[in-house]
């Protein structure tokens, strides 16, 4: 499969760079993933671009994911000595766990400040993550306004700002993004499927088609549910061809509008219209 992603050495060096520099105002760093894919989702080299700064990890859109799979990776997280929260950047469901994990990370600091005559010394971090992932939108939740531009072209924040939030926090949004991996096509696919990546890998029907694939394999009850058929036996394009007929997907002939019906697959999974679904486990 032919990816067409838009990184290049030059602009992962500049990003590298630029995170680094900024890291000496910052005491802790907030890595947001999509909960249903953390593998795709996470940069290649995040462990050496944040050094040894505290980090949790967010587990965006986790009302979307399957909450077994959740537990297994916090439980993840939890043996890589990260701690990790469950979010919904959306809703805001998840940021007082965020906020007192963060100042449970913090408190030795606060307490070593305290010594030292420092009080009330807000805590600032980084969020980081891949674009489309949803950082904007937690900032904006996070400080209950419209602080940060949300768009979805990688680079639309353009300088360094500090926001103030609830808890005492004050969060630097940084004009740089980080890649994602592109080691393999599932994890092309999995940024695809999960709308992190637009139009850029495959065509909607080629996408479409593989999801149903990938779903009939490891969640078929969230087919049969959602569109009431039975798909035991049937290939993807075949399972396809019945979500078609059953919403009316058809174009002169009778025959299976695709590019109708890829878009309704897509949109649903999206939305979480199939159930809370889980792309990715930890490995063991």
């Amino acid at each position: 499969m032919s990816m067409n992603i838009n990184w290049y050495p030059g602009h992962m060096k500049k990003t590298k760079e630029s995170i680094q520099k900024n890291l000496v105002m910052i005491d802790i760093v907030f890595e947001l993933l999509d909960s249903r894919i953390p593998y795709s989702s996470q940069n290649p080299v995040i462990e050496s671009v944040i050094g040894n700064k505290p980090r949790i990890v967010l587990l965006n859109k986790s009302d979307l994911a399957d909450s077994n799979a959740n537990r297994l990776w916090q439980e993840h997280f939890k043996e890589e000595g990260i701690e990790s929260v469950l979010i919904n950047s959306i809703s805001g469901k998840g940021i007082d766990d965020l906020i007192n994990t963060t100042k449970a990370i913090m408190d030795k600091k606060r307490v070593n400040n305290a010594r030292k005559g420092i009080i009330n010394q807000p805590i600032r971090a980084m969020i980081l993550g891949i674009p489309n992932v949803g950082k904007s939108t937690l900032i904006n939740n996070l400080a209950k306004k419209k602080s940060a531009k949300t768009g979805n072209k990688p680079g639309i924040t353009k300088t360094n700002q500090w926001i103030k939030t609830k808890g005492g926090i004050e969060l630097l949004d940084t004009p740089g993004i980080l890649w994602p991996k592109f080691e393999d096509e599932e994890v092309g696919l999995n940024l695809a499927f999960t709308g992190a990546i637009k139009d850029e890998i495959l065509d909607t029907e080629t996408l479409s088609l593989r999801l149903i694939e990938r779903l009939s394999t490891i969640k078929p009850d969230s087919i049969k549910e959602r569109y009431n058929i039975d798909i035991e036996g049937l290939t993807g394009v075949e399972i396809m061809d019945a979500i078609g007929i059953k919403r009316g997907c058809l174009i002169k002939g009778g025959e299976v509008d695709y590019e109708k019906v890829s878009r309704i697959i897509l949109d649903e999974f999206r939305r979480g219209m199939l159930g809370k679904i889980s792309l990715e486990l930890p490995r063991r």
